[in-house]
């Protein structure tokens, strides 16, 4: 009897969701190594996105290089300073967009956000295709309607950050 093949897996990162709620909850930074090292042991990587807003500063495209030499195709999208001193740089349309385009050509979809306007997307895509979809968000700031919607949800909490502070 063959070996059985390992679970083709999707990850999606909502880089600046996981940036402030990191850095609100526990004032530190998320470790991207370990949390790849942990989303992919024994499985096939058939996308990994971070969406990410550029703010064209040299410790971002560092940031940025580093996600690339993880594993990471980084999708960029410019940050935008409104003339009322509002901000916008948001990545949901995008990211809903790219797991419903690659959640038929996997077993695991890993999305990492806390996002509540993810539930519906989570729902779909679990109904539609009968993906696996792992949640991994900090516990006390992610919407309960995202934690419910996963097949499984992983706190980020503990190893899953730098240890340094943000």
């Amino acid at each position: 009897m063959g070996l059985a093949s390992p679970s083709r897996v999707a990850i999606f990162v909502d880089v600046q969701n996981v940036y402030y709620t990191t850095k609100q909850a526990f004032g530190r930074h998320f470790d991207y190594n370990a949390f790849w090292a942990a989303a992919t042991r024994e499985r096939q990587v058939v996308k990994a996105l971070a969406y990410a807003i550029d703010r064209g500063d040299d410790r971002q495209r560092q940031f940025q290089n580093i996600l690339r030499g993880i594993g990471f195709d980084v999708r960029l999208k410019p940050y935008i300073q409104r003339s009322d001193g509002s901000s916008k740089g948001d990545w949901d349309v995008g990211i809903a967009i790219d797991v419903m385009d690659h959640a038929e050509n996997v077993d695991v979809v890993v999305l990492v956000s806390g996002d509540g306007d993810f539930a519906l997307l989570v729902d779909r895509i679990r109904q539609k295709h009968g993906v696996k979809v792992e949640v991994h968000g900090v516990e006390a700031l992610t919407a309960q309607a995202l934690v419910r919607s996963a097949s499984t949800f992983f706190p980020i909490e503990g190893e899953s950050l730098l240890s340094g502070r943000a």
